[in-house]
C-alpha cells in the first residue's frame, strides 16, 4: 500500500458499541479482571511479569484451567501491566497497585475504552511477531543470550510482514470489490506480501515462501484473536501432519477453508484504521466530512467507491436542511477547473438524495450557464411544471461536460464508450457543432471520443473536431 493515495473509506460501527466489543474481548476482559484482583501481595519480577508462584492462583481467578492456563494468565497480566491496568509500585520489592486507566473502562467514555484496546492491540501485535517462546528456549547458549541467526528470525521483517498482511487485509475488507465482512482464504492473504501483483504464474520458490508464510501467520492469528482483531478459522491441523508433503492447490470453497480463513472484526477494522493514521495513511471513514463545507464533501468524494461516496452524502445531508444544502451543493459545483466536471457530477447524484424541498434552490440557477443543465435535468425528472426547454447550446455544453466528469471519475470505462457511440450514433452532425462548444474540456472530450469510438471513419472526424477546438481556444 502506498500512503500518498487515499485508501477507500471504511464504515465503523458507533464508538459506543466498539467499547461494547472491546470490553468483551477476552484478553482486555481478563487483563481488567487480574487488575482488580491484584493487590499487596502480588508480586511481580524484574520485568513486571508475575512470579511463577503467582500464576496459579491467576488463572483461578480468570477460571482458567489445563496446560495453557499460566501462559494465558502471564499473557493477561502483560496487558494489564501495558495498559496501565496495573501499575509497579515498588520495582526493589515487586510489588503492585491497581492503575488509575482501570477506572476508564467502567467510568471512561467510549473512546476512552478504545484507548485502553489499542494498547492491548500494541502489546499482542508485539508478541506476534515474536517466534514461539519454546524456540527461543531451545536455542538459548550458555549464558542466557539467544543466537537470533540460529532461529532464523529477523523481529523487522517479521513485523513488516504482519503489518503488510493486515493492511492488505484491511484494504481488501473496505474495497467495494472486495470481500466486505466475509472471510479472506489464508493462502490469498499470505500470497498478496509475496507474489507480484503482474506475476503469471508463480515459481516453485515463491509458492514455498507462501507456504512457510502461511504457517507463520497461522501462529499469528490464534494470537490476534482472542484481543478482538481477527475472527480465525485455523488452518486444518491434518494438513500439517505431513510435513514433507507440500498442501495442494485448493479446488473448492470447502477445500479453501481447510487452509484457514480470517476476516476483520468491526472492532478490528477500527484498529487497524487507527494503526494506518499513527503511520500517516490517507484512511478515511464514512462520516468524516459530515461536519464540513460542500466543497470539501464534493472534492474528497471524487475519490470515493460510488457506494461509499452515496453513503458519506447522505451523512452530510442529514445534518442540514434541504433547500440549505442544495444551495451549497451548487455553488460548491461552480467553477472552470479540470475538477469542476466531475464536481458538477457528484452534485447532481447529492441532489437526487435530496426531496422536493430543494425545489427553490434548482429554480435560482436555471439561467446560470454551468448549472441550468443538470438543474433542468434534477427539475424535469420530479415532474415539476414550467422548466424552460434548453437551449441547443446548453444540450452540448452539458453533453461535454457529462463526458468530462465520466473521464475523471473512470477514465476509459465500458460504460463511457457505451455513451460515446450512442451520442454519435443519435446526432449525426455532433462533431461538426461540438467543437464550437465554449468548454474548457471540449478539445480533451473530443479527443477522448475519437480514442473511444471503435468506428475509424467517426473517430477520425472526432480527433478532427478535437484539433479545430484547439485552434479555436488556441490551446
Amino acid at each position: 500500500m502506498s500512503d500518498s493515495s487515499p485508501l477507500p473509506p471504511v464504515r465503523l460501527r458507533p464508538e459506543a458499541e466498539l467499547a461494547r466489543d472491546a470490553l468483551s474481548t477476552p484478553l482486555l476482559s481478563r487483563a481488567a479482571r487480574l487488575a482488580r484482583w491484584a493487590g499487596p501481595d502480588t508480586r511481580v519480577d524484574a520485568g513486571g511479569g508475575l512470579v511463577d508462584e503467582q500464576l496459579p492462583a491467576a488463572a483461578e481467578v480468570l477460571g482458567l484451567s489445563g496446560d495453557d492456563a499460566a501462559a494465558y494468565a502471564s499473557e493477561a497480566w502483560r496487558v494489564a501491566l501495558d495498559t496501565g491496568l496495573v501499575e509497579i509500585v515498588d520495582e526493589a520489592a515487586g510489588t503492585v497497585a491497581t492503575g488509575e486507566d482501570l477506572a476508564l473502562l467502567t467510568g471512561g467514555a467510549p473512546q476512552d475504552v478504545l484507548g485502553v484496546w489499542l494498547a492491548a492491540l500494541e502489546t499482542v501485535l508485539a508478541d506476534a511477531s515474536v517466534p514461539d517462546l519454546d524456540d527461543l528456549a531451545d536455542a538459548a547458549e550458555a549464558g542466557g543470550e539467544v543466537d537470533l541467526s540460529s532461529l532464523d528470525w529477523d523481529p523487522e521483517a517479521e513485523a513488516e510482514l504482519l503489518d503488510g498482511v493486515l493492511g492488505n487485509l484491511y484494504l481488501l475488507t473496505v474495497s467495494e470489490d472486495g470481500p466486505g465482512e466475509g472471510p479472506v482464504p489464508l493462502p490469498a492473504l499470505a500470497a498478496s506480501v509475496i507474489v507480484p501483483g503482474d506475476m503469471g504464474e508463480p515459481t516453485n520458490d515463491m509458492l514455498e515462501q507462501v507456504s512457510d508464510a502461511m504457517m507463520r501467520l497461522d501462529d499469528q492469528f490464534r494470537l490476534l484473536e482472542p484481543v478482538g482483531l481477527v475472527e480465525y478459522q485455523p488452518v486444518d491441523e491434518t494438513l500439517m501432519a505431513d510435513t514433507e508433503e507440500e498442501p495442494a492447490a485448493p479446488l473448492d470453497d470447502t477445500d479453501v477453508s481447510r487452509y484457514g480463513m480470517v476476516r476483520l472484526t468491526p472492532l478490528g477494522l477500527y484498529g487497524l484504521r487507527s494503526r494506518l493514521l499513527e503511520a500517516g495513511f490517507a484512511a478515511p471513514a464514512v462520516g468524516d466530512l459530515a461536519d464540513k463545507g460542500a466543497d470539501a464533501l464534493l472534492d474528497a468524494t471524487a475519490t470515493f467507491p460510488p457506494t461509499a461516496a452515496q453513503a458519506e452524502t447522505e451523512q452530510w445531508l442529514t445534518r442540514r436542511e434541504p433547500l440549505a444544502a442544495a444551495r451549497e451543493l451548487l455553488a460548491a459545483a461552480r467553477g472552470s477547473d479540470s475538477g469542476a466536471p466531475l464536481r458538477r457530477l457528484l452534485c447532481q447524484q447529492a441532489l437526487s438524495l435530496v426531496g422536493a424541498q430543494a425545489e427553490p434552490a434548482l429554480r435560482e440557477v436555471l439561467d446560470d450557464p454551468e448549472l441550468g443543465g443538470l438543474a433542468r435535468v434534477w427539475l424535469t425528472e420530479r415532474g415539476a411544471s414550467g422548466v424552460p426547454a434548453p437551449s441547443e447550446d446548453l444540450v452540448f455544453w452539458l453533453t461535454v461536460d457529462t463526458i468530462a466528469a465520466q473521464l475523471a471519475a473512470e477514465g476509459n470505462s465500458d460504460e463511457l464508450r457505451g455513451l460515446v457511440e450512442g451520442l454519435a450514433q443519435q446526432h449525426s452532425g455532433f462533431f461538426a457543432a461540438a467543437w464550437r462548444v465554449e468548454h474548457p474540456a471540449t478539445a480533451d472530450v473530443l479527443e477522448a471520443m475519437g480514442r473511444l469510438h471503435p468506428d475509424k471513419k467517426i473517430a477520425k472526424e472526432a480527433r478532427k473536431a478535437a484539433f479545430k477546438a484547439r485552434s479555436q481556444h488556441g490551446g
